[in-house]
């Protein structure tokens, strides 16, 4: 039975541009040549899945990651794995489980999805981030010296940057009105926002290295190549469609409030989210953050202007 590497999320944000990218890597690699793909998903009959089932050594298996076992991961043969878990408040019971399953069964290595880099830390006020501090000590511990692990701390989703001014072009296409614009960004502090696809392209660089030793416990910092202000997200805008924007909301969490409704989690924890933006308004996620060896096996080319050109076409 070949050898697998596992995918779960595989139809995410990130999870297409691993299966995607790992697809062409395993084609031209010598040393995994013989190595597959299981992209968990959901779904096996969403469009997503079916894109990806469509590709060379891929295998799509509707599973829930959070159930599965050692013994799962040993039927399936899987030496590798790339772990997007979610930010309820779950995260560290299911995600942890996950791990500890994976280092029973021996895996080779994994690469896990963090997030803003300067909010990992225990003292951090919003919820998900201490959550992936806790992971990334539980990993650092002598008990998981076995299992070989990555963290990848990308600082700024790109969608959830720009989706209003997306949105707001999308409106006045249709109506001919312009409404608010609200931003989570601040109005003038520099923000390297990253395509979550290049997470993706490069977790299965990573995946497909010889020696993953050099990769051992290492937490790399990912951003776009180019960093943003809201000042200028407020621009790209107005040159779209032509027409200044009276009314705009910069350092906007109001959709948080929305998260809360939709959870049943204690609206304390929840609200937190409020925090997540905090270290971006203090500039403290620029480009010159990203790490070198994110530069030195799949440097980020999408800048925010071509991210924004490209979901307006969708």
């Amino acid at each position: 039975m070949s050898s697998t590497i596992l995918v779960a999320g595989a139809t995410g944000n990130t999870g297409q541009g691993v299966v995607t990218t790992l697809s062409k890597l395993l084609e031209s690699s010598n040393s995994f040549s013989k190595h597959k793909i299981i992209a968990l998903t959901r779904s096996s009959r969403s469009t997503a899945a079916q894109k990806l089932a469509a590709l060379p050594r891929v295998d799509i298996i509707e599973y829930p990651w959070a159930e599965i076992t050692a013994d799962w991961f040993r039927h399936h043969n899987v030496v590798r794995a790339f772990i997007a878990s979610h930010i309820e408040t779950s995260h560290f019971a299911e995600e942890s489980t996950f791990l500890l399953e994976a280092l029973k069964a021996g895996l080779e290595y994994v690469v896990r999805i963090s997030t803003t880099a300067t909010n990992v830390r225990p003292d951090c006020n919003a919820y998900y981030a201490r959550a992936h501090w806790a992971i990334e000590a539980m990993l650092s511990s002598p008990a998981f010296t076995g299992l070989r692990w990555t963290s990848l701390q990308p600082n700024v989703f790109s969608p959830v940057f720009l989706q209003p001014a997306v949105a707001l072009v999308d409106e006045f296409r249709r109506t001919g009105k312009v409404g608010a614009l609200r931003l989570t960004a601040s109005e003038d502090a520099p923000v390297a926002l990253i395509d979550p696809i290049e997470i993706g392209i490069f977790a299965a660089h990573l995946l497909v290295e010889e020696d993953v030793i050099r990769h051992d416990k290492a937490k790399y910092v990912l951003n776009g190549p180019e960093d943003i202000s809201g000042r200028q997200i407020v621009d790209l805008v107005e040159q779209e469609i032509g027409v200044k924007i009276e009314n705009v909301v910069f350092k906007d969490v109001s959709w948080v409030d929305y998260v809360v409704a939709q959870s049943s989690a204690p609206k304390s924890i929840v609200s937190s989210l409020k925090f997540a933006p905090v270290t971006t308004w203090e500039g403290k996620c620029t480009a010159s953050t990203t790490s070198q060896e994110v530069l030195r096996l799949a440097a980020p080319k999408v800048t925010p202007t071509d991210y924004f050109k490209t979901m307006l076409q969708k």
